[in-house]
């Protein structure tokens, strides 16, 4: 399927989709008009949070309507044009009266409990997963990610409760398709990036921050690392569709930005894998990720779906330096006495494993309604109106970045080796229970009338699944919390020279243009040649990015100019010339396997699995969702 709007939003409660077709504008007041209304007389009710859409040109009506109710406007959302107010339960009528208000929805005012969800009753989700790992136990001593820069290098992420909070989000360059479509630039039009966003640092907007009271909610949405900022990097489009020579142009551009305006980028969330043709220690995109790790930067990545018979880890996750990531199954309990590996996450090969797991089985994180995901998949996926649930490598891979921030912040002086270090010696080794049963014999005999003689006994035996399976085992931030790490402690492999060929990091993931060409061979996106032994050079000295030049082309602006939903943003760039395919950009179509089903890593959204290898979900929704890069 093919989307034809950047952010949508489906409004359920009135059978309408809203196409969003604004251009991305700033948080702060709009230009509102001299409308006046006559006084109007509250009719009560229980206080409300609704979402108020106006028409182009509508005045300040519904806002002074708002006031003269004893309501409050608490956020203006220029992307939606309109506002997100609080009002009675019985004003709400009125509200949808005003001339130039086109629509006005209720929030479920941001808590889970909305609809018949009660998180309390869910242990996976993103509450009872928090305990699962012991990120409570981190944020009870005051860590809660604050300080830290998440870099999530994924589909966009899209303005829902649980990202809005001013300042939470940083819209880096946007490398996708997309970013030639003004109303799709930076937004999740695909539903993956907001569902990770959320699992690492989502925090209601109604949640008042402290670690207190993070202990304490039961109500609102809060991710693993509730304080941490995310830095939007988006680089797959609508469809999913991404090429490799993308995702390595943005792990460059985080390299050489990453404590640009007061940013501490000290993470990469990368929720994709492919299946190179060649080993780490030539592979470009692995190269790309070590370079990252070497530069300070803790690189989280998934290990991808093909399950426990797979040959080996997705790249780049077979880079020995990073942070590899696996999914755990919870089997539906807080407890990890008795989680174990979830069939679909990838094995290892013996020679280099997943370093450790972490929960991603039928995960409720957040959802963006009118999304591709939504609109395939919403029909079984969709919990509690606001979000979805899913199951993957991706889930995992989110969980563990939010949990390398909370380390970051708690040790804001150790390498990622050391964090990799405290976070894989202090795993929970995940087991298994065999029974056997032993009989003994009364001189010898067996089988003599009355049957068998003698007694028998059944022993329990315990053994630790398969470190192919599971590495160090599953995270455990309790036991992190005091540990210690040497001061001297490093990583000694053989390092990656990146002198591979890109072709070859594609692995079997290709997109292809709308005329049917599909982008192949050591060229990136804009058809322009690719160089692994020289690229190589420049991302060791930190200068593959030239303001808005990357391979000698221009993919995007070359300043922090402007602002969105979110604060401050990247510029944007038109692309001029062409793409690998001969075709312009403009009004260009990709298909691409990229997000379907081996790509970014999800395994499904539906309480079930989603089968991808890329971006590696496995499912969303009780059967597979086809992706070829997000895992």
């Amino acid at each position: 399927m093919t989307a034809t709007f950047g952010w949508s939003w489906d409004f359920r409660q009135s059978g309408r989709r809203l196409a969003v077709a604004t251009a991305l504008g700033g948080f702060g007041a709009m230009a509102l008009g001299p409308t006046v209304l006559p006084v109007a007389a509250s009719q009560g009710g229980a206080p409300t949070t609704v979402i108020v859409r106006e028409d182009a040109g509508a005045g300040n009506a519904a806002e002074t309507l708002v006031a003269q109710l004893g309501g409050h406007v608490t956020q203006h959302i220029s992307i939606l044009n309109g506002f997100v107010a609080t009002v009675g339960a019985n004003d709400v009528a009125q509200l949808r009266a005003v001339p130039g208000v086109f629509e006005v929805t209720t929030d479920a005012p941001g808590h889970l409990t909305g609809s018949t969800y009660d998180p309390t009753t869910d242990p996976t989700s993103l509450l009872g997963t928090a305990e699962t790992v012991g990120a409570k136990a981190a944020w009870y001593k005051g860590f809660t990610g604050a300080g830290v820069d998440v870099a999530l290098i994924d589909s966009g992420i899209s303005p829902v409760n649980g990202v809005t909070t001013p300042g939470k989000v940083i819209n880096g360059p946007d490398l996708s398709f997309d970013s030639q479509n003004p109303n799709r630039m930076y937004l999740d039009a695909y539903g993956h990036g907001t569902h990770m966003a959320g699992i690492i640092a989502g925090r209601d907007d109604a949640v008042v921050p402290g670690t207190t009271v993070y202990n304490q909610d039961k109500t609102d949405f809060i991710g693993i690392a509730p304080d941490a900022r995310l830095v939007n990097v988006k680089v797959a489009d609508a469809t999913g569709a991404v090429d490799v020579s993308q995702v390595i142009a943005a792990i460059d551009w985080v390299v050489q930005h990453k404590n640009d305006n007061g940013m501490n980028i000290r993470v990469i969330n990368l929720s994709f894998g492919t299946d190179s043709t060649q080993p780490y220690a030539l592979d470009p995109l692995a190269y790309a990720a070590e370079v990252a790790w070497h530069n300070g930067i803790v690189v989280v990545t998934a290990v991808g779906n093909d399950g426990q018979n797979a040959l080996g880890v997705a790249d780049p996750a077979s880079d020995p330096y990073v942070l590899a990531v696996g999914a755990a199954d919870t089997e539906g309990t807080v407890s990890n006495s008795d989680d174990a590996p979830a069939t679909f996450s990838s094995s290892g090969n013996g020679t280099r494993n997943p370093d450790l797991l972490a929960p991603g089985v039928h995960i409720a994180s957040l959802r963006v309604p009118g999304s591709y995901i939504d609109n395939q998949y919403g029909s079984t996926a969709t919990v509690g109106g606001r979000f979805f649930r899913g199951s993957g490598t991706s889930q995992a891979t989110a969980v563990m970045s939010g949990a390398a921030a909370l380390a970051i912040q708690q040790h804001p002086n150790f390498t990622p080796d050391q964090i990799k270090r405290l976070l894989t010696k202090t795993a929970t080794p995940l087991t298994f229970t065999t029974q056997a049963v032993n009989t003994s014999l009364v001189g010898g005999v067996l089988g003599l009338v009355g049957g068998v003689l003698g007694s028998s006994s059944t022993s329990t035996t315990t053994q630790k699944y398969p470190a192919t399976w599971q590495g160090s085992g599953e995270l455990n931030l309790r036991n992190a919390l005091g540990a210690s790490v040497s001061a001297t402690y490093a990583q000694n492999y053989p390092q990656s020279t990146g002198t591979g060929t890109l072709e070859g990091s594609r692995g079997s993931l290709h997109v292809t243009a709308g005329n049917g060409v599909t982008l192949n061979g050591e060229q990136d996106i804009f058809g322009s040649a690719f160089n692994a032994a020289s690229m190589a050079q420049l991302e060791a000295a930190g200068q593959t990015w030239s303001g808005g030049t990357w391979n000698g082309q221009t993919w995007s602006g070359q300043s922090w100019s402007g602002q969105s939903w979110s604060g401050q943003s990247w510029s944007g760039q038109s692309w001029s010339g062409q793409s690998w395919s001969g075709q312009s950009w403009s009004g260009q179509s990709w298909s691409g396997q990229s997000w379907s089903g081996q790509s970014w890593s999800g395994q499904s959204w539906s309480g079930q699995s989603w089968s991808g290898q890329s971006w590696s979900g496995q499912s969303w929704s009780g059967q597979s969702w086809s992706a070829a890069d997000w895992s």
